[in-house]
């Protein structure tokens, strides 16, 4: 796992008053993991009318393909009307009259998420979402 660290800079806000101190006000939080961590520039002479001083960073920002997938049945399609009435079948013929121990209750309970499995896993559609993704 990546850390944040802080880097102070040095004084990035320059008092008006030359009686008063130099502060830090402006902090840079980067991942070490970042291979500029570190590196930054300060520009004291380019402040102009701000008493703040230029700050420049350096953040590499490379091309990744994060690959996400999910698993969805569409909301009001033909699917979901399927995979509702195979539910509603399948659960209908559980016998419960036989639910008369603990261990019974526990092999109806296990009966009931195997069917809801097998149903899913025959309806489910992957969907890969990228940057390119429309919202769902």
């Amino acid at each position: 796992m990546n850390s944040l660290s802080l880097s102070n800079p040095g004084p990035t806000r320059f008092a008006n008053n030359p009686q008063d101190s130099n502060s830090v006000l402006d902090f840079v939080f980067l991942s070490s993991s970042n291979n500029r961590f570190g590196q930054y520039s300060l520009y004291p002479e380019l402040q102009k009318p701000s008493d703040h001083v230029l700050l420049i960073i350096e953040v590499d920002i490379k091309e990744v393909n994060v690959n996400i997938a999910i698993q969805s049945i569409k909301n009001d399609s033909d699917k979901e009307k399927e995979f509702t009435k195979v539910l509603i079948n399948s659960i209908e013929c559980i016998d419960i009259s036989a639910i008369t121990s603990r261990e019974a209750l526990q092999s109806t309970i296990l009966q009931v998420a195997a069917i809801f499995e097998n149903a899913w896993d025959q309806y489910f559609k992957l969907k890969y979402i990228t940057k390119h993704s429309k919202e769902w």
